[in-house]
């Protein structure tokens, strides 16, 4: 530890030491890059997430060309027509003569900024005779960039919420557990370890069974996430139980306790805070799971329906191998899922190594 680091507090030196680590670093700028690119969905994307035309069902994603004739240009794109082959298959021709330039902050499809303010202005587009699809089209012929960004608002907001609602409930159980110990102890570890028993996939489906079949998909949202928050607390309830044990006995909370203060105020004001460091290395490794649990159910069409959005449902596209096979491009929801896992888990390790303090002390040697 140097000189500057005396002076510092447990948790800013722990801040710089995830600083100065790049990989970590990168990953929580790309984190972060995806909430903000989920809040400004609908600026960013060419179309809403609903709009179709089948003219452009399984269309290749779109080259944007620069270069014309050996020239710089403008951005545009040409247009395509559909045709079928002897096979009949699907085959977009494209017509190198007709040619449509990409245009930036073009007015389209009406929607409400930050779901306020009533806009209709895009990032970029096309004129409306022809489309633009970045990353393809799917079966409908809708843009698959775009319902990929309406779709991250769902799978990304559902991975945040659920999480912070498990691990309070997961503090405030484990607390109250090792504080008080004795028959309230027994009683609520016994009801985590029945919920720890059962395989978190099976009871995922068993409390989705539960959720009435003619919910909209407003309703279905907030089922998953309450149902996703049952699944996460249980375990996390049993380590802050552990750390609760050790932390009653210290000095601090038997003087709280002779100065009267309320049993609940010494867990919620003098034990929680000490888990902190703890808990938001764990949020940060649980977060990945409740994505993918939301996936799982929306993939096997039992979260968010057509034709709303989200990772998960775009997926069910992909579980024909033929589809993938000539449209490849429907893959891509996997890879955002892919790269937003592998950020939070190398982040949560980052944070778990940095917060540690029986790994700063060693070091500090």
């Amino acid at each position: 530890m140097n000189n500057k680091e005396k002076y510092l507090s447990e948790f800013q030196i722990a801040l710089n030491k995830f600083k100065r680590n790049k990989l970590a670093s990168s990953c929580f700028m790309v984190i972060i890059s995806l909430y903000l690119i989920a809040i400004f969905a609908d600026f960013l994307s060419p179309y809403l997430y609903k709009n179709e035309d089948r003219a452009y069902s399984y269309c290749p994603p779109t080259i944007v060309k620069v270069f014309d004739k050996g020239k710089l240009v403008a951005p545009f794109i040409n247009s395509r027509k559909l045709t079928f082959n002897e096979y009949q298959q699907r085959v977009y021709i494209v017509d190198a003569e007709e040619k449509y330039n990409v245009k930036f902050f073009v007015k389209g499809d009406k929607y409400k900024l930050l779901g306020l303010f009533p806009c209709s202005y895009h990032l970029f587009g096309v004129d409306a005779k022809t489309r633009i699809f970045i990353l393809g089209s799917d079966s409908r012929g809708r843009d698959i960039f775009s319902r990929i960004l309406y779709g991250s608002r769902v799978s990304l907001s559902i991975g945040l919420i659920g999480v912070l609602i498990s691990f309070a409930l997961g503090l405030l159980v484990g607390g109250i557990s090792g504080y008080y110990g004795g028959m309230i102890d027994n009683i609520l570890m016994r009801v985590c370890e029945m919920f720890m028993m059962v395989p978190g996939f099976y009871l995922l489906l068993a409390l989705r069974s539960a959720v009435p079949n003619n919910f909209n998909s407003l309703q279905v949202y907030f089922a998953i996430i309450v149902i996703l928050s049952f699944i996460g607390w249980a375990s996390l309830a049993r380590i802050i139980r552990g750390m609760t044990l050790t932390l009653r006995e210290r000095e601090y909370i038997l003087a709280a306790k002779g100065f009267g203060v309320s049993d609940f105020r010494i867990i919620l004001k003098h034990i929680l805070p000490h888990t902190v460091s703890y808990s938001i290395a764990a949020i940060m490794l649980s977060i990945p799971g409740y994505i993918l649990g939301e996936s799982a159910l929306s993939l096997i069409g039992l979260g968010i329906q057509d034709p709303f959005a989200s990772w998960g449902n775009l997926l069910s596209d992909a579980m024909s191998i033929v589809r993938i096979k000539f449209a490849p491009w429907i893959l891509w929801p996997a890879f955002f899922i892919f790269i937003t896992v592998i950020c939070f888990n190398i982040v949560g390790d980052t944070l778990r190594d940095c917060l540690d303090p029986r790994l700063n002390a060693e070091k500090g040697k």
